[in-house]
């Protein structure tokens, strides 16, 4: 959006709480005043009395991101004013519209967040407690911030959500959990319910909500952390992944970082992309499976194990099309396959990693060869297990692993 074509801007952003016009000081009152169009969300527009703002009330399209340009060139030359509930820039449609617009183009005047308020009346530290939002997402995404004795926070997409984190937590091992549902925080039909996740029977309340866990794990359930390495029995499929030992040190050399981007080049069950995603909420990852009951599977644990955001597409390369240049790369099947390496190497961003694994003698070869040829790291792993024998322990031999590791090359400069 250039020119004329923009609204005047800034563009004012402007908080409101469930408290509504009470709770909203001078500077942004005035700029309501001020508008000659207000866009928000029906019930954020009805707070805002008729006599303190005369301007057109619009309510977000649905779905709203994709109307987003069109809704601003719409209201091109006019005095355009945004809704937001507490805080715009925390989840809300300030983050969207700096990307769209800039941060030049936007003035944000925030209330207190529901997460602010939430550890408010819980006594909560805000900066200990994790956020999670289950709005337009599942809501398996808090099962990789559970611990026991871990406090955590859900920003509710619904009156439903309250139940269904409730029968997550009891179906994953927290069923112990306290839960303390707050709704309508800060406004004056305010109101908070407590129970337990096992025990959660409490009728649907209000739409606007946060859900508080206070995390208590049950002693029999497997430990799940965001460290790599999960215990095998965790994925469901036909055998086919990366074990727990291997995975733990292929993770270590592909060093993932917040925000970056993955490619796992034959998936198996997923084990390397989930494992990826689990390390940070922003880490991102494409697993590639020719089978398509693999496919399903990578789904399915993906979900189980709370990154369901895993996007899963059909065999390397050819599936490769029209995605971003990823971060890091890891080959776990189909090395041997013609180009599969060079067709890898070429999409991966410079300064990207790359780990492939190998378990048969033609794999090792050409490791060794893709070594000679770019450097890198070579290593060799072998895993054994304790397993019993009559009345005895012996120790059981796993398939020794061939791993190379290289960080491909950043362009000359000058």
């Amino acid at each position: 959006m250039t020119g004329t074509s923009r609204p005047l801007l800034p563009i004012p952003v402007i908080g409101i709480g469930a408290d509504g016009w009470d709770g909203l000081g001078g500077a942004a009152r005035r700029e309501i005043a001020a508008c000659e169009v207000l866009l928000g969300s029906a019930r954020q527009l009805v707070l805002i009395p008729a006599e303190a703002a005369r301007a057109e009330r619009v309510p977000w399209p649905s779905p709203l991101v994709p109307a987003l340009p069109g809704l601003l060139e719409r209201y091109a030359g006019r005095r355009l004013g945004v809704l937001a509930s507490g805080d715009p820039m925390f989840f809300g449609i300030g983050v969207t519209l700096t990307k769209l617009l800039g941060a030049q183009a936007l003035r944000v005047l925030p209330q207190p967040s529901s997460a602010s308020l939430a550890c408010a009346r819980l006594g909560w530290a805000l900066n200990e407690t994790p956020v999670v939002s289950a709005v337009g997402r599942p809501v398996e995404t808090v099962l990789p911030e559970l611990s026991g004795g871990r406090r955590v926070l859900v920003l509710s997409s619904d009156q439903h959500t309250p139940a269904q984190v409730a029968e997550l937590l009891a179906r994953n091992g927290f069923g112990g959990s306290a839960l303390t549902v707050l709704e309508q925080l800060g406004g004056p039909d305010e109101r908070i319910v407590r129970g337990t996740a096992a025990r959660w029977d409490h009728p649907a309340g209000d739409a606007l909500n946060v859900v508080a866990i206070d995390g208590v794990a049950d002693r029999v359930s497997p430990r799940l952390t965001r460290m790599p390495g999960l215990p095998d029995e965790v994925y469901g499929g036909d055998g086919q992944l990366t074990k727990a030992e291997v995975r733990a040190l292929t993770l270590a050399a592909l060093a993932p970082a917040p925000g970056e981007l993955l490619w796992d080049v034959g998936g198996g069950s997923g084990t390397i992309a989930i494992e990826w995603c689990r390390t940070n909420p922003a880490c991102r990852a494409v697993a590639f499976e020719r089978m398509e009951s693999r496919r399903k599977q990578i789904t399915a644990n993906a979900t189980v194990l709370g990154v369901p955001g895993v996007e899963v597409r059909g065999a390397a390369p050819e599936s490769f099309a029209e995605l971003p240049a990823p971060d890091a790369l890891f080959i776990g099947g189909g090395l041997t396959q013609d180009d599969m390496f060079d067709v890898c190497w070429e999409r991966l961003r410079p300064g990207g990693r790359l780990v492939a694994s190998a378990v048969t003698a033609e794999s090792d070869v050409l490791l060794l060869r893709l070594a000679e040829r770019h450097g890198g790291a070579l290593r060799r792993f072998q895993v054994y297990r304790a397993e019993p024998l009559g009345g005895f322990t012996a120790w059981r031999p796993q398939l020794p692993v061939t791993q190379w590791s290289v960080v491909k090359p950043r362009a000359a400069v000058g």
